[in-house]
């Protein structure tokens, strides 16, 4: 039997030290996840510790530590906050009449339905970067693709894209892989090249699901 080696980083736990019941507790617990989301977005992963995240809410070290174990565990609670508003959205998305929509008006609005959760999180794109690079974060990167994919595999067999399901999720992946990095690109840009940025995506899209659509399996 191998032996693990002595320099395996060992994961740090991300399971908050509690669930918050109590109304202050609550309110703490909220306030630590949108400090540490403005924090991120101004000093950067590398940067973030404990220490800045403590002094910046006006909390001892010791006593955000009875909410969270590390800065991993914060990011975490950050990040599964994220995937639960792109879950709802998929969902919403599930109770369009998809049928009946024709592809120029889905697109349009399946775009602009993602790209406000993107919008309503900040810092989006650093936590987005620490889902992929963190290895204790890794797990929550894997479920949103995994989550995108299978949901929108449904969603276009709904609108007519009438293959395989293998053949629905490696273009449901496709369409991931082009979304997910625009709309990452557009809430960093001004309203102008935003909208410019927004035209091209949609260009692609309709391309993409009109191709497979007149297409056949």
């Amino acid at each position: 039997m191998a032996k693990t080696s002595s320099t395996t980083k060992t994961m740090q736990p991300v399971s908050p030290r509690s669930e918050p019941v109590q109304t202050r507790s609550i309110k703490r617990t909220q306030q630590i996840l949108e400090v540490t989301s403005e924090l991120l977005e101004t000093v950067g992963l590398n940067d973030l510790n404990t220490a800045i995240i403590a002094k910046e809410v006006g909390i001892s070290v010791g006593s955000l530590y009875h909410y969270f174990p590390n800065k991993h565990a914060i990011l975490y609670a950050m990040g599964k906050t994220w995937l639960d508003s792109i879950e709802e959205v998929l969902k919403e998305i599930q109770e369009w009449d998809l049928e009946a929509m024709s592809l120029p008006v889905f697109i349009d609005q399946v775009v602009d339905t993602n790209l406000r959760t993107y919008r309503q999180q900040r810092a989006v794109l650093r936590l987005v970067q620490a889902m992929f690079s963190v290895p204790e974060l890794r797990e929550l990167d894997e479920r949103h693709d995994d989550m995108v994919i299978s949901q929108m595999a449904k969603v276009f067999k709904r609108i007519g894209l009438n293959k395989h399901i293998r053949e629905r999720e490696r273009i449901a992946r496709h369409y991931l892989e082009v979304t997910h990095s625009s709309y990452l690109v557009v809430v960093n840009q001004n309203d102008r090249r935003a909208s410019r940025t927004l035209a091209d995506l949609k260009l692609m899209l309709g391309c993409l699901l009109e191709h497979h659509l007149n297409t056949p399996e």
